[in-house]
């Protein structure tokens, strides 16, 4: 059996897990809390080289990054595929994956957790507001924009979920979980595409796993009533 080491809240570690539920792939999670605060396992730097999470064993054989491992598990297991045979719509999942993780997370999620949760609870430092009106009033509407112009049907490329779908929700996950709304006056295709995603039955187990730890953590869960 897999073991996919990571913290439950994490858009990256969710990727995985959304993967090997998708895939039907057993697997077993091991939290790694003292990631968060800076204070690793003692083998963290042999299972993580770079120190991040996911990390993914498979017997002998370890692997980190989220894209990396969710390749992995789409050779492992071929069917359903996360990847479309058409080239161009092959090119179009790896797009956004690379989105998600280098422009979405980067500058909208991770800016955003850290300052209301990383910064005042784990590292006791007070949130910056000017970094958060930053993001959602100068970076945060471009981003929106060019997804809600990229919405054609239920799924971003193709007619199935793909990892295209797994990496963007995934992001916006966390971005509700932390209070933010999508405005669906503005970005009704967007905020119809995340809803309907996060009410697929893949999405909905690894949210339920998850719960205990964004219970605890006192996150915010309505907007998946809607869902």
């Amino acid at each position: 059996m897999l073991t996919i080491h990571g913290v439950p809240l994490s858009v990256h570690t969710r990727k995985a897990i959304v993967t090997a539920i998708l895939k039907k792939v057993d697997y077993r999670f091991e939290v790694v809390i003292p990631v968060i605060p800076g204070n690793p396992p003692a083998n963290w730097s042999t299972l993580s080289p770079t120190g991040l999470i996911p990390v993914l064993q498979d017997g002998d054989f370890t692997l980190a990054d989220s894209t990396a491992i969710c390749l992995y598990l789409d050779r492992k297991q071929p069917a359903p595929p996360i990847f479309p045979e058409d080239i161009r719509d092959y090119g179009r999942v790896l797009w956004f994956d690379a989105y998600a993780g280098g422009t979405i997370f980067r500058h909208v999620v991770h800016p955003l957790f850290v300052q209301t949760i990383v910064g005042p609870n784990i590292r006791n430092v007070p949130t910056d507001r000017a970094v958060i009106d930053d993001v959602l009033t100068n970076v945060q509407p471009k981003i929106l924009g060019y997804l809600e112009s990229q919405i054609a049907g239920k799924y971003l490329v193709g007619d199935t979920m793909t990892l295209a779908d797994i990496a963007i929700v995934s992001n916006f996950i966390v971005y509700q979980y932390l209070g933010f709304e999508i405005d669906a006056s503005r970005y009704p295709k967007l905020a119809g595409y995340l809803r309907e995603i996060a009410a697929t039955a893949v999405f909905q187990r690894a949210l339920a796993d998850e719960r205990p730890f964004v219970d605890q953590m006192g996150l915010k869960r309505g907007f998946l009533s809607a869902a």
